[in-house]
């Protein structure tokens, strides 16, 4: 398939398009997404890259769509990845649940254009000097050490201590008001004009994004070295991202290992890019500037081997039993916040409040048999978690005393200083 300036400019104005679509339709009016809109949205985006890809089949261009669906499916990994980066810098800056949206459709944006930057000198870098292969490979390599020493370790610092110093940044160098106004950029103050913390949120995130493309650019040009290849597959792992946070919200934290599947990914991305560069080698102090003759790993293979590691990435996090417990002590709160929000509800059936409660009681009861070694490491705040259930507990205390009926479950929780998690 011909890659034209003409197919640049229509694939150009179809990304800008869909941002702007966002922009003017989604979160003009700061809401919080329903579950069915994010089911609905994340659904098309999924579609529209998906049937990108079929465009490369329809012209027999089998190479490029390989190309393509491995460097999409890598990057739309990576992406995933950087929402929980996203979520301690909104959560250092306090942002409130309704405007996170567009905080992340910011964050998006921003992605696009500097990831957009470092393809083109990326491309221009392989045009004058094809060796830049063995720098790629070797950066992949050693993130890839560090992200899995971090997690073998449980020292996790070094990239959440670059997001700190992102917000310590924005902070001191552009001072602004303590509240949010809406979700509004500028206030005012005693008649001065301030900035709000929802812009200082998005310069944090858009520093942020640049430190990403260093793992994420060398990655996808191990996978195709077409330029456009390499702006469309990162284009559309991008779309769509904000809708799919709200879709699996609460199971990004349940894949308790997928930095390990991303660690086995860039790892082997890596060598895969080391191999290629010893084959187009032209370093005299290699092989006397000869090509070294090995065997490189085709694209249809590498689309295989991270499709089989991120399926099994997913599938131990979540049947593990670390992940279990995550999820027993994550629908405890949920459940027990849920009751209380439906306590308030005058017109809500006797039927619907017992099956709340009924819930309420099945995930507490298993939140306080996860084994202490999980719930030390899982919880950073346990009192949030043990207030939060105790007062669902004491709410329903209240109620079933009100209306005369039996609550020996919730009376002995609410004696206890509450539950254990």
């Amino acid at each position: 398939m011909e890659i034209t300036p003409l197919l640049w400019g229509i694939t150009i104005a179809v990304i800008v398009g869909l941002l702007a679509f966002d922009y003017f339709f989604h979160v003009r009016k700061a809401h919080l997404p329903t579950i069915r809109e994010a089911a609905v949205w994340s659904a098309i985006y999924v579609g529209l890259a998906l049937l990108f890809g079929l465009m490369f089949f329809a012209v027999g261009d089998t190479a490029h769509a390989v190309e393509y669906y491995a460097g999409y499916i890598t990057e739309k990994a990576l992406s995933v990845d950087n929402l929980f980066v996203f979520l301690v810098i909104m959560a250092s800056f306090k942002v409130p649940r309704e405007f996170q949206q567009k905080v992340l459709l910011f964050g998006i944006t921003f992605a696009l254009i500097s990831r957009t930057v470092f393809i083109l000198l990326g491309a221009a870098i392989i045009e004058a000097w094809s060796d830049v292969f063995y720098l790629f490979g070797i950066a992949l390599l050693l993130i890839a050490g560090q992200q899995l020493r971090g997690e073998l370790t449980g020292d996790k610092e070094g990239k959440d201590e670059a997001d700190n110093v992102m917000v310590r940044l924005a902070r001191r160098f552009l001072p602004a008001s303590e509240h949010y106004d809406g979700d509004k950029l500028f206030t005012r103050e005693n008649g001065k004009r301030l900035l709000t913390p929802m812009l200082l949120v998005m310069v944090a995130i858009g520093a942020t994004d640049i430190l990403f493309a260093f793992d994420s650019i060398p990655a996808i040009f191990g996978l195709t070295q077409e330029p456009y290849i390499v702006f469309t597959a990162t284009a559309f792992s991008l779309m769509g991202l904000r809708q799919l946070y709200f879709l699996i919200d609460g199971l990004l934290d349940r894949l308790v290992y997928l930095s390990y599947g991303l660690s086995a990914i860039l790892g082997f991305i890596g060598v895969k890019l080391i191999l290629h560069a010893l084959h187009e080698n032209n370093l005299p102090f290699i092989n006397e500037g000869e090509n070294v003759a090995v065997v490189e790993i085709p694209t249809n293979l590498s689309l295989l081997v991270i499709v089989i590691i991120l399926a099994i990435t997913v599938a131990v996090s979540l049947l593990s039993p670390k992940g279990k417990a995550l999820r027993a002590l994550q629908n405890a709160e949920r459940y027990a916040y849920r009751y209380s929000k439906l306590a308030e509800d005058t017109g809500v059936s006797d039927s619907d409040r017992v099956q709340a409660e009924q819930f309420m009681d099945d995930w507490t009861r298993k939140a306080e048999a996860v084994a202490p070694k999980y719930r030390d490491e899982l919880l950073e705040h346990k009192d949030k978690y043990s207030d939060i259930i105790r007062t669902a507990h004491e709410t329903r205390l209240a109620s079933a005393r009100a209306a005369g009926r039996e609550a020996g479950e919730s009376e002995k929780i609410v004696k206890q200083r509450g539950p254990t998690v």
